[in-house]
This record gives structure tokens, C-alpha cells and sequence, in this order.
């Protein structure tokens, strides 16, 4: 334990003296597994299939914010749908602009969600995103969560149905519009997950407030429980088809994964809590004060003597 307290500490201040930089760096990683993981998924524009055009997009996108990664990455997914099919490119196209519309003018803070939600999926640790958001954020974060969650059901509708919709000359731009809204509405394990990730979101993030003891090891085990219960009753009343196997193992490296979280940002010691009381002119107020836990880095000092003097048994010098 003692060993990842002063990881921590070096950590926090290696972040400290080079945010700027590592910032930067987080930010190309994560542009750059994206756009790798939409190549795989979709890969249907050519002109994306290259590591040095990922890489190149991927610096600029490390000096933008979040909302204008998000905007690059959608712009990307739709030029691969828009190979497959203009028209489910337009559909696509309109719910990001409604996305954008109703999000981003009230709560673009913490618009990476909408990146990390469709690589959790894609990961199979979708139950990572409700504990990490409820414990960082607010409830506002079922949003962004939510939309990432319809995003990644869109990208394996296009996956999964892209040489119906490549050779269906057929059909009309109507047509095919229908027939997405309707396989999307109808994808009962998409609103399982919706329903799952949105409950975590809420237990999560209500007892992460609570004034008690370990708020945030109750929250990620409840948060975890809740999440379970949402999929189990979804998988028996929808009829919805999900291993348990991978289920058990995607919220065992959840949990991990929030546990790693809540060690590095909010680790504290409540056998030191105190309670401190006082008031003012118009209020009493009642304060719970608990410690973070925090190792300070020992600073010892080894002199060395370049001639040192030798002594006799008689106590005299040489």
C-alpha cells in the first residue's frame, strides 16, 4: 500500500510540472484509438485506412477540447457510413446535430463521454462508464452516456447491414430511414443497456454524495449490484441474449477499473475523521472533516567524508 501511495504523490507531481504535455498525450491516445477502432469496425473510406493519416489527425485533434474531438470523430464516422449509405449518413448526421442541439448548450463539460461510452462497448466493459461517471460527475452525465450508447448501436447496425444497404438500390431514402428507426427502437438489448447505465449512473452518483463512512466503496459496489439487477430483468422479460460469462467478467474489471479511480482521486482516512462545530449570525454549522491520505516523500541526505580522520584506541588522532 505504501509503494501506491507514493506512486500516487510522484504522480500527481509529475502531472503537476508537465499537464500541459501529458494533457496533449492523453488526448492523441485517445483520438487515435478511435479512429483505429472506427477502421475496424467500419472501414468503408479508403482514404482513412492509414496509420500515418491517423496519426496526423490524431495531433490535431491533441490541441483541440473534448467537444471538437467529438466533432472530428463524427465527422470520420459519417464519411464511412456515408459510403455504405447516403441516406442512413443523413439519419446519422440528424441525431448528431440533435445531439449537439440539446447537450451542448447546457452541459459540453463533459462531452468525452460520448467517446468513451462506444469504446467501452466496443471494449465489452460497458459497466466501467456509469461507475466512472457517477463517481466524476453529475447526473447530467446520462446523457452524453446515453447518446454514446445509441452511437455504438448505430455503428453495428451499418457493420452488421452494410451489404444490404450498399446493394438495396431499390428502396427509397424513406424507406431506408424506416427501416433503421424501427431496427433501432426495436433492439431491446440496446435499451437494457440504456436502462442499466443510466440506473448506475444514478445510484452511483447519489451515494457518492452521502455524508458516510466509505461513500465511495458503497457507491461502486451498489452501482455494480443496480447494473446487474437492470440486465438480469432485461434478459428475462425482453428476451435479451447476453452471456453471463462476459458479463461477470466485464463487471469484475469494472469494478477494478473503479476501484483504480477512487484509490487515486478520493483515497482518505476515515479513522482520523473529525467533526467541527460552529456558527454565525445567522447559521450553526455542523462539519465533517475527513483526511485525504497523502505520503509525504522523505528527504534524507547522505554526507560523505573525503578524508575522513582515524583514531587510536588512546583516543588521539592520526
Amino acid at each position: 500500500m505504501m509503494i501506491l501511495l507514493e506512486l500516487k504523490e510522484n504522480l500527481k507531481v509529475l502531472y503537476a510540472k508537465f499537464s500541459v504535455p501529458v494533457n496533449a498525450l492523453i488526448k492523441f491516445m485517445l483520438s487515435f484509438f478511435t479512429l483505429w477502432v472506427l477502421n475496424n469496425n467500419l472501414g468503408f473510406m479508403e482514404q482513412m485506412d492509414s496509420a500515418s493519416v491517423m496519426a496526423v489527425l490524431s495531433l490535431v485533434c491533441a490541441v483541440l477540447p473534448y467537444g471538437a474531438i467529438c466533432l472530428v470523430m463524427a465527422m470520420v464516422m459519417l464519411g464511412h457510413i456515408y459510403m455504405v449509405s447516403l441516406e442512413i449518413a443523413l439519419l446519422t448526421a440528424a441525431f448528431m446535430i440533435i445531439v449537439m442541439l440539446l447537450y451542448y448548450g447546457f452541459q459540453p463539460g463533459d462531452s468525452y463521454w460520448l467517446i468513451l461510452t462506444p469504446l467501452a462497448f466496443f471494449l465489452k466493459i460497458p459497466y466501467a462508464v456509469p461507475l466512472l461517471a457517477g463517481l466524476s460527475g453529475t447526473l447530467i452525465g446520462i446523457f452524453p452516456v446515453s447518446f454514446g450508447i445509441v452511437i455504438y448501436y448505430i455503428i453495428s447496425y451499418v457493420k452488421q447491414n452494410a451489404g444490404v444497404l450498399t446493394n438495396d438500390t431499390t428502396a427509397d431514402v424513406t424507406q431506408k430511414c424506416v427501416q433503421m428507426l424501427r431496427a433501432m427502437i426495436s433492439n431491446h438489448e440496446m435499451m437494457v443497456f440504456l436502462a442499466a447505465c443510466a440506473a448506475g449512473i444514478l445510484i452511483v452518483y447519489l451515494i457518492r454524495t452521502m455524508s458516510v463512512d466509505y461513500a465511495w466503496i458503497i457507491a461502486i459496489a451498489l452501482g455494480t449490484i443496480g447494473q446487474f439487477a437492470v440486465v438480469f430483468v432485461g434478459d428475462f422479460f425482453l428476451d435479451v441474449t447476453l452471456s453471463l460469462v462476459n458479463i461477470l467478467i466485464g463487471m469484475l474489471i469494472s469494478v477494478v477499473i473503479a476501484g483504480a479511480y477512487h484509490f487515486f482521486v478520493f483515497a482518505v482516512d476515515y479513522s482520523r475523521t473529525e467533526f467541527i462545530q460552529f456558527e454565525d449570525d445567522d447559521y450553526v454549522y455542523y462539519v465533517k472533516a475527513v483526511p485525504k491520505v497523502a505520503v509525504s516523500k522523505s528527504d534524507v541526505r547522505v554526507q560523505r567524508m573525503n578524508n575522513p580522520r582515524r583514531f587510536r584506541r588512546g583516543g588521539r588522532q592520526e
